[in-house]
């Protein structure tokens, strides 16, 4: 019985430290997700999703339907698509997002194509490199989940830059935030 008193508190503290930690993420993540946009942003940036052959996930044509929606209100913002090509996709995730962009009637001579990136910070790293000297305010374009991280991770990288939140596939809502979480503590422990 002395045993297990200690291990159950040890236990219960472990959870409630938990809980608390994930609240805090979740709230960090909502605020950052809700936060209205800038108007008349010089630029965007769409953060890349998997593409099932040519065809777009629903996380990626929500990250371009979003974009898409701001750059029609907003005709003298840039975009750069961002977003390379790995296993299972015919066409680049920068390719699949111009598509969807031209689609909704965004000229292409307002697309910047970056097809090299593999993960959210070779996304930012690489579209920072292409954006004109001009273009000094922006938002980054992702799903809600993903917002709080990626504008971390654009101010660590010297980007003046706010999110555009898209919503997230409902069915994809538990495993995105799960992977999110752990996402960002990775990414507290490697910037610390």
């Amino acid at each position: 019985m002395k045993i297990k008193m200690p291990f159950r508190k040890i236990l219960f503290t472990l959870l409630a430290i938990g809980l608390i930690y994930t609240g805090f993420l979740h709230y960090n993540i909502h605020r950052y997700s809700s936060e209205k946009p800038i108007e008349d942003a010089d630029y965007l940036i769409v953060l890349g999703a998997k593409v099932n052959g040519t065809v777009p996930s629903l996380a990626l044509q929500y990250r371009a339907d979003a974009a898409a929606e701001y750059l029609i209100e907003n005709p003298n913002t840039i975009v750069v698509a961002s977003g390379g090509q790995g296993p299972g996709e015919e066409i680049t995730e920068a390719e699949a997002i111009s598509r969807i962009l031209q689609d909704h009637g965004i000229e292409k001579s307002r697309i910047i194509l970056e097809s090299k990136s593999t993960s959210t910070i070779e996304n930012l790293t690489f579209s920072k490199a292409m954006l004109p000297p001009s273009a000094k305010k922006g938002l980054i374009v992702t799903n809600d989940f993903h917002i709080y991280r990626s504008c971390m991770a654009a101010k660590d990288l010297g980007l003046d830059a706010k999110g555009l939140a898209a919503k997230t596939p409902k069915a994809a809502v538990l495993k995105s935030y799960t992977r999110e979480y752990l996402a960002i503590t990775n990414y507290y422990v490697k910037s610390r």
